[in-house]
């Protein structure tokens, strides 16, 4: 009886500290986004050379592989790909009732509205988003950023609020070859491939493609961009385990920030859109 008691207070006490270790994670957690975001003015007094580099390396990408794997190529194929989505579902699925002619409507709505941030979203945590953690990671267990500490460096500003802020100012331009990309692959793909005309296309896209849109559409990615950069950098700045923890870390960084990144777009989505979705479809 008293070996049955131990084992469920042993139970409850490792439930409890569990809990408790959860919410101090947490806190932890929040405490760090705080300091990050609020330490971006040090970066604008003391570290713009530090912002300028990282602006370089996040648009293009560095080495042999720039052309072709840096973000701004990722962000472009990645779009492309879902702009020729809405081509093929749309004017198939639209064709069986007869309404095939409303595929420009379906690019300029769900390409603004839902895909094309999505998609940029995605493509900033896999790439900027993990390359930050890791990066981050790996200066944590070669104790880099003790030894910036040490010489007087603020450590989260340097490395933290830099590039957050520089996550901020490279998503305008990704997101406006995003918007283009989808944009053309949504119309080649119904006027080039599917043969239907491009004055009905331009018709149906150019009356439902609303500017206000496009307006939302940029502020929910700049918004979700900082989020993703704010969770990728805590999730390297606290890595530890060697190489695998920081393979861990930029694995829980990745999940934790796409996960965020749908939390914003669908909470935007309902702020601004509401339950009517602000727009008339009629004959």
């Amino acid at each position: 009886m008293n070996r049955v008691a131990r084992f469920g207070s042993t139970g409850l006490e490792r439930k409890y500290k569990q809990w408790v270790s959860g919410w101090d994670r947490l806190g932890d957690q929040i405490r760090f986004h705080v300091k990050t975001l609020t330490s971006i003015r040090d970066v604008f007094l003391y570290y713009r050379v530090e912002l300028i580099r990282l602006v370089a390396q996040m648009s293009m990408g560095v080495g042999a592989l720039a052309m072709i794997g840096g973000t701004v190529a990722v962000i472009a194929i990645l779009t492309l790909s879902t702009g020729a989505l809405i081509a093929a579902q749309g004017f198939s699925q639209l064709g069986q009732i007869g309404v095939e002619a409303l595929t420009g409507f379906a690019s300029a709505y769900f390409n603004v509205r839902i895909l094309a941030p999505l998609t940029a979203e995605f493509a900033l945590a896999a790439t900027i988003g993990a390359g930050a953690t890791a990066q981050l990671g790996a200066m944590r267990i070669n104790e880099e950023i003790d030894a910036l500490e040490v010489i007087g460096v603020r450590a989260i500003a340097y490395l933290a609020s830099a590039r957050v802020l520089a996550g901020l100012v490279v998503v305008v331009p990704f997101y406006c070859v995003a918007v283009v990309m989808t944009f053309f692959a949504a119309r080649f793909g119904t006027t080039v491939v599917y043969g239907q005309s491009s004055g009905v296309y331009d018709h149906y896209f150019h009356t439902f493609l609303n500017r206000t849109d496009l307006i939302w559409s940029f502020a929910q990615v700049s918004i979700a961009s900082v989020v993703i950069m704010v969770i990728h950098t805590y999730y390297g700045f606290t890595a530890s385990g060697g190489p695998a923890g920081v393979g861990e870390a930029v694995g829980r960084a990745t999940r934790a920030s796409v996960l965020a990144a749908v939390l914003v777009t669908v909470a935007i989505t309902l702020a601004v859109y509401g339950q009517s979705g602000n727009f008339h479809l009629a004959g």
